[in-house]
């Protein structure tokens, strides 16, 4: 079982769940991976859950903030992308046509850490690790396995991720099931994390540029069933995708949606 504290530069290392019923949102993601939690209350209204497997953290599940509800913003799971120094990277942001919308600032996990916006619209967070981070779970049932970008200005997007991390760009990629080109942003010779066109789909629903997080799981068609079951909805799959394994897509019971990704066997 991967268990890591550290990635190189520009790799989807953490994510965590922003929603507006934390015991409902622990009890659904309980059903499908597992996940036992360990519980803080940071208020009278607010509180976090951190979210385990087998003694490893997989993420957090916390009270969304009174801004976001206020701006309309629906429950959602943020991104968190590894890189070597966080002042550095705010530093370029600006000037690569991005938003520095928070930080760098520390936090108690430990680390360091900034909010940005790319140039397409899309928010992400860039987190560098501090001395005693704690060990997280990866590419297991239940654990962060992978990340990708949906934006409407692709070539954008990978250039601002591009020159702003110093990593490298795969456009051999497989094309999305809409038709679309499908690029890999590149840790050295490690897929780090996907880039593509978002569909028009959901670009009619009026969806913005945006990360998903995938999550690895040992059987994709029992997860859809207690998804749904559980109150979830399907959003895309469970699809099939050559080399890839079997996808899908959910909105959970509150409206954040994530993804599932069940390996090909061997």
């Amino acid at each position: 079982m991967p268990r890591e504290t550290s990635y190189p530069q520009g790799t989807p290392s953490w994510v965590d769940l922003s929603t507006t019923d934390v015991p409902a949102a622990k009890e659904f993601y309980a059903s499908l991976f597992g996940w036992t939690y360990e519980d803080h209350q940071m208020g009278p209204e607010m509180m976090f859950a951190l979210a385990k497997v087998d003694g490893g953290v997989a993420g957090v599940i916390f009270t969304q903030h009174g801004e976001e509800k206020e701006m309309g913003a629906p429950p959602h799971w943020n991104v968190y992308v590894s890189v070597d120094d966080v002042d550095e990277v705010a530093g370029k942001v600006e000037d690569l046509g991005g938003k520095l919308i928070a930080g760098p600032f520390d936090v108690p996990q430990p680390g360091r850490m900034c909010v940005v916006q790319d140039p397409s619209g899309g928010f992400v967070q860039f987190w560098q690790p501090g001395e005693g981070a704690p060990v997280r779970v990866r590419e297991e049932h239940g654990a962060l396995c992978w990340a990708e970008l949906l934006t409407e200005d692709q070539a954008g997007a990978e250039e601002f991720f591009t020159k702003l991390l110093g990593v490298g760009l795969e456009t051999e990629a497989m094309p999305t099931t809409e038709g679309g080109d499908y690029h890999m942003l590149m840790a050295g010779d490690y897929p780090a994390a996907g880039i593509m066109d978002l569909p028009q789909e959901l670009i009619d629903r009026g969806v913005p540029a945006h990360w998903e997080a995938y999550f690895r799981v040992d059987d994709a068609k029992s997860v859809v069933e207690t998804a749904t079951a559980q109150g979830g909805q399907v959003v895309f799959g469970p699809e099939v995708i050559p080399m890839v394994g079997t996808i899908a897509v959910f909105m959970d019971p509150q409206g954040a949606v994530f993804g599932i990704q069940e390996p090909e066997a061997g």
